[in-house]
Parts: C-alpha cells; structure tokens; sequence
C-alpha cells in the first residue's frame, strides 16, 4: 500500500503546483493587461493633447500666411484659395503614403505591446 499512496501524495503534489501555476499565471496575464491597458490609455491622452495643441498651432499659422500673402498679392481671396491648395497638396501626398505611416504606427506599438 505503501506505493500507491506514494502514488498519491506525488500525483496530489503534481495537482497543487499545477494549481499554483495556473494561479500565478491568471495573475500575470492581469496584470499584463491592466499594464498594457494603462500604456495605452497614455499613449492616447497624449497623442490627444500633443495633436490638438499643433492642430490649434497649425491654425494660427495657416491664418497668419493668409494674411501675409494677401498683403503680397493684394487679395485675401487668392491668399485663401493658395492656402486652400496647398492643404489639399498636403493631404494628397499623406493619402499616397498612408500604408507606410500605418507600418510604422503598428511596428512602434507592436514593440511596446508586445515587450
């Protein structure tokens, strides 16, 4: 008898580690997540606050090269449809490369994500 309960003690201390594992790594996972969570939610207030101070910024300057080359032209008008121009050039050329800025946003989280 003295095997089988030798038997039993191993394969009842086998049950607990595997029990403990499993434990320890629900924990890790959570706190994996609420890591990954809390990086996230940063990273996002902060491209929020950082990308609505330039778009304020980019303002200011877009009605100050207005002006300026209204007075150098003579008509605000034309400054406007210049202006105008060049934005949609602008969004034109991001539109082209748009795949390339997606491969980079998702290789720096990736790193960040994943590390």
């Amino acid at each position: 008898m003295s095997v089988i309960e030798s038997l039993n003690d191993t394969s009842n201390k086998a049950v607990d580690s595997g029990q403990q594992l499993y434990e320890k790594t629900l924990e890790y996972y959570k706190l994996k997540i609420f890591q990954q969570l809390a990086m996230t939610t940063g990273m996002f207030g902060k491209m929020f606050l950082i990308g609505s101070l330039l778009f304020i910024a980019m303002i200011f300057f877009m009605v100050a090269g207005i002006i300026y080359l209204g007075e150098l032209l003579g008509s605000i008008a034309l400054a406007c449809l210049i202006m105008g121009s060049l934005l949609l050039l602008i969004a034109a050329i991001v539109y082209k490369v748009r795949k390339k800025i997606d491969n980079a946003v998702v290789k720096k989280l990736s790193i960040k994500f994943f590390d």
